[in-house]
């Protein structure tokens, strides 16, 4: 009998930080539940990126919603890959849009939604989202609750 997970490379090992998120490997397991639509979240409190003009850091609040199809995102590749982005030149539009076009032809979920909230640069922030289409109807999908940019006062 195998195992669903023995195709898994990462989990277990110690593993370096991918050169770029090209380079990340992003693994998938079988959905246990696959006749069930219910909803995953990720939620990356410290992503970030650099400027691809200046290489100053960007920072975001980066919340990933998605009803699972046949395959489920592997945690640590996932974390590994958001990791891959400390050291990648790329605006925020790209890397939002990025993280869920990839997401999208590696699981074929039944739905994915992206909100990517930066922090400012300049005095803007910026907010950044993405998602497949209309939510399924039936399945319960809370607010990401990252409230908007205030500033101080």
């Amino acid at each position: 009998m195998t195992s669903p997970y023995e195709n898994l490379t990462l989990l277990g090992s110690h593993v370096p930080l991918p050169a770029s998120p090209e380079a990340a490997v992003l693994e998938r397991v079988a959905n246990p539940h696959p006749d069930t639509q219910y909803l995953v979240r990720f939620t990356a409190p410290e992503f970030t990126s650099l400027c691809p003009l200046t290489g100053q850091p960007d920072f975001a609040h980066i919340v990933i919603d998605y009803i699972p199809g046949a395959w489920l995102v592997e945690s640590k590749s996932l974390k590994l890959y958001l990791a891959a982005f400390r050291n990648h030149g790329a605006f925020h539009e790209a890397c939002t849009v990025d993280i869920a076009k990839r997401l999208v032809a590696l699981l074929e979920p039944g739905w994915l939604r992206i909100g990517a909230y930066w922090y400012p640069r300049g005095g803007i922030p910026i907010d950044v989202f993405w998602q497949t289409g209309a939510p399924p109807s039936g399945v319960w999908i809370p607010d990401q609750g990252v409230p908007s940019y205030r500033g101080r006062g």
